[in-house]
């Protein structure tokens, strides 16, 4: 895990490493300044709309959603970024392209990852719509029998949330050390593309390590899985960033390590609604129907509330799985292509 920033400015005896990697802008062409800060400004207002307006909302689905989507619509802007620079994969430097693979390898992994613990809780709702089934009143109140094996079940859907964690969600914490380690090493020598490129492709591995980590947090209820990560402070996005990473990291920690049991926001409000159901039907006088009735009612709306969120967010990891794979495709083919091109430019060379 990387450090926490504490303030403290490092000198260095060979010239700032971040200088030497994000030269000066002023560098550049009109052309390629216009497209740099073009993606520097969208991508600062990304992340400022990625700021909760509820601080609690952090460790939930629709929070994990949003900042999945927003993810997803950053790494199509680095697509969208290349075309523009018209800068085919033949100009690339083999680092580069090496990185890039890499990289996406990586992602893949953490999204199938993602969806696998997402399916795990997802299964978890059979239970619960056994439950909703069984509370049904339009047929009647529930009997006695039905409201044990409703308790029962409930039981059974706690115990299963509890042990039903995916292994491979967790080895993700190490995959996003892998990132991490790659996020000052990648250079250009020469090409102005290519110094553009790489520092849209450095912010966009931040916020890609932000979003993973603090999925990762959320999921496992786990602070440790947090990553803080020591943004310079030459680019237009630094300072919306630093405060987005200090406010939701804090706020994960926070709640976290208050001593209780915390974990999705759904997962909770299901679990509150559970724990009235048991408090009126607790081997007491069921025939409280009105409340028991509003009881199962609130049941109901909390986990449509989770049911939603888990599909929303399954499908926001599974588009962003498709915009790297395409991505790291396309980059594949485009250099099948060049292979062929410079194979058959050297024959007609050896033919001449």
């Amino acid at each position: 895990m990387s450090r926490p920033h504490d303030g403290h400015r490092p000198s260095f005896p060979f010239g700032n490493p971040f200088r030497m990697m994000f030269p000066k802008v002023s560098y550049l062409s009109p052309r390629l300044l216009s497209l740099l800060n073009s993606f520097e400004e969208t991508l600062t207002e990304r992340l400022k709309r990625l700021k909760p307006k509820d601080i609690c909302d952090v460790i939930s689905l629709s929070w994990l959603r949003c900042a999945m989507e927003s993810l997803s619509e950053t790494h199509n802007d680095i697509k969208v970024l290349i075309t523009d620079l018209q800068f085919p994969v033949s100009d690339w430097e083999d680092k580069w392209m090496d990185m890039y693979l890499d990289n996406s390898v990586k992602l893949l992994d953490i999204c199938i990852a993602f969806s696998s613990e997402l399916s795990q809780l997802d299964q978890g709702q059979l239970l619960l719509q056994y439950v909703l089934h069984v509370l049904d009143f339009s047929s009647g109140p529930p009997s006695s029998e039905q409201l044990i094996q409703v308790r029962a079940s409930l039981d059974d859907w706690k115990l299963q949330k509890i042990h039903s964690r995916s292994p491979k969600v967790e080895n993700c914490s190490s995959i996003l050390q892998g990132l991490h380690s790659s996020l000052h090493m990648v250079k250009s020598r020469n090409s102005a593309k290519g110094k553009v490129l790489m520092r849209a492709m450095y912010g966009v591995k931040v916020q890609t390590i932000f979003v993973c980590s603090t999925f990762i947090a959320a999921i496992l209820s786990s602070p440790k899985m947090l990553m803080d990560l020591d943004v310079p402070d030459k680019f237009l996005w630094s300072k919306v960033f630093n405060d987005l990473q200090v406010t939701v990291n804090g706020e994960i920690r926070k709640l976290l390590l208050s001593g209780r049991v915390v974990t999705l926001k759904e997962l909770e409000e299901v679990d509150k609604c559970a724990e009235k159901f048991y408090a009126l039907t607790d081997g007491a006088d069921h025939d409280e129907i009105d409340l028991l009735q509003k009881s199962v009612s609130e049941l109901g709306e909390s986990v449509e509330k989770l049911s939603s969120g888990l599909d929303l967010l399954s499908k926001q990891v599974g588009i962003f799985f498709q915009i790297v794979l395409t991505g790291r495709d396309a980059l594949l083919s485009n250099l099948r292509v060049s292979d062929i091109k410079q194979d058959n430019d050297l024959e007609v060379q050896v033919m001449s």
